[in-house]
């Protein structure tokens, strides 16, 4: 569901319809629905546009098409430029994360905001960036700055979402709370008993160092109830396994001193 009070994502001469769909796919992702262009180079609307969408339809459906970037953010009282370009501007720049952190402080005090993002050829005018109240720029590697129009506006909308929901989607369950220590003790003496059985603490002297070195281990894996209920169940399977091998050894014993 699309936030009422997201940033409109403003795009200033998108070239390819493809590019325009991939943006409204990032901000259904992420909750914004208001899409504005100014003068994309192909008109409006654009039929390759809703097919790169991939059913992310209503922020072209709602579409606004504008002369100039001031008129598309004429309504809006807090304006942030997106750009890798350095400018002679003396404007605050700051990364995804500190503009999302603005836009929502703003959100907050009822204020209309927006993302400016430039064409994919060309960016933004530097006269076009003046009309904004600060510069975004996404800290890439300076081997290869270049992002893609829809991998911006994914960056900035993706910092924007983490402000109004910080906790993973409902549809994921929620890890079961560790096992109490009771129950890790359990496991660590059953695991010990069949370990010593098995001959595995070998110097003895060196068994109370390689206890400690199983349990904090262990201890750090923080095991739920039922993981416990099922490491031992592998550990039982295993020394009823030796066992059996036990056994059958033994009677192949048997068998030869027999005959």
């Amino acid at each position: 569901m699309a936030d009422p009070k997201a940033p409109a994502v403003i795009l200033d001469a998108p070239q390819l319809g493809e590019n325009i769909g991939a943006v409204a796919r990032v901000m259904a992702n992420f909750g914004l629905a208001d899409l504005r262009l100014v003068n994309p180079r192909h008109g409006w609307p654009q039929e390759r546009a809703w097919a790169a969408a991939s059913g992310a339809d209503w922020p072209l459906n709602a579409a606004r098409v504008f002369e100039s970037v001031a008129e598309a953010i004429a309504d809006l009282q807090l304006v942030y430029a997106t750009t890798a370009r350095p400018r002679e501007l003396q404007l605050p720049v700051l990364t995804p994360r500190e503009a999302a952190a603005g836009l929502a402080e703003a959100a907050a005090a009822d204020q209309a905001t927006g993302l400016l993002f430039g064409g994919e050829r060309a960016g933004l005018e530097t006269s076009d960036v003046a009309l904004c109240h600060a510069v975004v720029t996404v800290p890439v590697d300076a081997r290869f700055r270049s992002l893609n129009l829809a991998q911006a506006v994914a960056i900035a909308a993706y910092e924007w979402r983490m402000t109004r929901a910080d906790a993973p989607p409902a549809a994921f369950r929620p890890m079961a709370a560790p096992a109490d220590r009771a129950a890790m003790a359990g496991l660590f003496e059953h695991l010990e008993r069949e370990l010593e059985t098995s001959g595995f603490f070998h110097p003895p002297e060196k068994t109370p160092a390689m206890v400690q070195n199983l349990r904090a281990a262990l201890s750090r894996a923080r095991f739920t109830d039922q993981e416990v209920r099922t490491l031992r169940g592998v550990v039982t399977a295993l020394s009823r396994g030796r066992g059996k091998v036990l056994e059958k050894l033994a009677r192949t014993k048997e068998g030869r001193r027999g005959g």
